[in-house]
């Protein structure tokens, strides 16, 4: 992992209290985690889920997901943190992996439904619009710390596509201009927060689960259009590992999706699983 030098960079720094340091990228993704934790809470509501599943379930998954997102990075970049060990830890200079962040956080589901004796399908299905909102937010802190870039490119090809100035600048990168592939990615998660928010209460459009199917769907196929075009992708050999991993997922829940619709027909709708207000199950 090499660190290019940067022209005319935004600070990625928010904040400094003395030896405290406080970065936007940190910044930025505990944004998206409050902010999805009280959307998954109202809605959390409509199904009778108390409060307390959602601030339990953060507890363990929060941790959980930084360390398999940081433990996915360093691993398909080991030959430069295996000569820079000091830097494993360095998670507020970026490298963390989003993919390793969610394959983390749904194991940890999976367990604590099990444990809590709470269906883990219906669980997914609320908490699913708020991840891909908060993984968008999230593209914002690489923003910062200029990473998840594209090839070079040039200024008038950036001004083309009538991005401000602000964005322009900080996609001057190692004395050239880089497509900004963080922000199409960006577009695409949140495109697929606003499509989820407002169709996941159509009647008899989603069966229970397939909300949470929909948005590994949309994720997977946004993320291998757009990991194609970026330069700084996580490697094993000569294949972008989260370009390959999208095809997997995308294939495994349109395949999943399927299969419960063919061989479990009595799957409940997910808008028949709400309960009269001020009632709770958990």
């Amino acid at each position: 992992m090499t660190k290019l030098a940067v022209v005319g960079a935004l600070n990625p720094i928010a904040l400094q209290l003395g030896p405290f340091t406080v970065h936007w990228y940190g910044v930025i993704i505990a944004t998206g985690v409050v902010l999805a934790l009280w959307l998954s809470i109202r809605e959390g509501k409509r199904l009778g889920l108390v409060e307390d599943v959602f601030y339990d379930y953060l507890l363990w998954a929060l941790p959980i997901a930084i360390i398999c997102a940081r433990a996915y990075y360093v691993t398909f970049e080991w030959r430069y943190y295996s000569a820079h060990p000091s830097e494993i830890i360095a998670i507020w200079d970026g490298g963390i992996a989003i993919y390793g962040a969610i394959i983390g956080g749904f194991l940890t589901m999976a367990v604590f439904c099990h444990v809590r004796h709470i269906n883990m399908w219906t669980l997914l299905d609320v908490v699913a619009p708020t991840v891909i909102m908060a993984q968008g937010m999230g593209r914002w802190g690489n923003f910062m710390n200029q990473e998840a870039f594209g090839v070079i490119t040039t200024r008038a090809a950036l001004v083309a596509q009538h991005l401000p100035n602000w964005i322009i600048q900080q996609m001057y990168i190692g004395g050239h201009y880089r497509v900004p592939t963080f922000l199409y990615e960006s577009l695409g998660d949140l495109a697929g927060f606003a499509v989820l928010m407002l169709l996941r209460h159509r009647h008899h459009l989603f069966k229970q689960g397939e909300v949470f199917l929909t948005y590994v769907c949309w994720y997977a196929s946004v993320r291998m259009v757009v990991e194609g075009m970026r330069t700084d992708s996580l490697m094993l050999g000569a294949l972008r590992v989260s370009q390959w991993l999208s095809v997997v997922f995308l294939i495994a829940a349109a395949c999943t999706i399927v299969y419960r619709r063919r061989y479990h027909a009595n799957l409940p709708w997910y808008t028949s699983l709400f309960v009269p207000e001020g009632s709770q199950k958990l």
